[in-house]
């Protein structure tokens, strides 16, 4: 994100918001942008700023479910509700980004960058990798904090094969971080039908099918539905959040793609700050107290989507 970007981001739409809750986070977002140079434009690095932006202040959630789709963007998604009606719905009822960017083509390093801050130098969909950076997931178990990740088709926990039926590694990052223990490593079908046993981080990547990577919109739509559409009604009442975002967009759109965070936390409306997968990991990072890691310490959290405090 640029000096640009960050200025720009003060012209928002906004359902509801407090023009001092707006105020208060244009500045935080300036004066991050200030103390940390972005990169070269669609590189998918950012130069290290000389210390991290200041956190600011985002209400920490019991649970975060974050699901990554694939390969659509923005206008492919938001406002297509004869393909995506569930989608659709959620973005009515939560924040919908409509400035959300990838970082990278293709979809591997935007997986990386999401969950380490960092594209690692991984360029293409290649397999296996193996890194010993910060993590999200590892700075969540040294928190005391709990972490999973839930594919659908992994074969079984901990699994490191690059494929089998529907599912990819290049989609699942944490079993490229060795810090981690296999047990993070969990196929969907573990994912727990009592909500309050979720960890209080994980990540959802449905199969090459079902996240509209080889799948149609609909389709992965009405996986969404079937697989997580209780969950997104439990969240708005029980302090937790739903978060869908995409890897990529389909090379239509200057890599912009759909975001959108429904929550019992979050005032409902359309939101047109720019935002990113590294914007993302600082958010998840600052509602948990987290250092920040790689690329993401050099960003601003969304700090104006969430409700007042009561």
């Amino acid at each position: 994100m640029t000096c640009a970007d960050a200025r720009g981001a003060g012209r928002r739409r906004r359902v509801g918001a407090p023009a001092g809750a707006v105020a208060a986070a244009f500045v935080l977002l300036v004066a991050g942008c200030a103390a940390s140079p972005a990169g070269p434009a669609g590189s998918g690095t950012r130069s290290s700023p000389v210390s991290p932006v200041p956190a600011v202040a985002v209400p920490r959630p019991d649970h975060v479910v974050v699901v990554v789709e694939e390969n659509k963007s923005y206008a492919d998604v938001i406002g297509r509700t004869a393909e995506a009606p569930f989608i659709n719905t959620l973005a009515a009822q939560g924040a919908s980004f409509t400035r959300s960017f990838a970082v990278a083509h293709p979809s591997q390093p935007n997986y990386l960058a999401l969950f380490s801050g960092s594209v690692q130098g991984v360029t293409d969909d290649s397999c296996p990798h193996a890194f010993s950076t910060p993590d999200l997931g590892s700075a969540l178990l040294a928190a005391g904090l709990t972490f999973a990740g839930y594919s659908e088709d992994l074969p079984g926990a901990g699994y490191t094969g690059c494929g089998s039926g529907g599912y990819a590694r290049k989609h699942n990052p944490w079993v490229d971080f060795g810090a981690l223990p296999p047990g993070v490593n969990l196929p969907f079908s573990a994912f727990p039908h009592d909500y309050a046993a979720l960890p209080a981080v994980s990540f959802v990547v449905p199969n090459l099918t079902n996240d509209m990577h080889d799948g149609s919109v609909t389709q992965g739509d009405t996986w969404l539905k079937d697989n997580l559409a209780g969950y997104a009604d439990w969240a708005r009442t029980h302090n937790s959040l739903l978060v869908i975002t995409w890897d990529e967009d389909d090379g239509s759109q200057d890599n912009r793609i759909p975001t959108v965070v429904v929550g019992q936390q979050v005032n409902p409306g359309t939101y047109d700050e720019r935002t990113d997968h590294y914007r993302l990991l600082r958010t998840l990072e600052d509602a948990y107290g987290l250092h920040p890691v790689g690329a993401s310490a050099g960003v601003t959290a969304v700090g104006d989507i969430w409700r007042p405090a009561p």
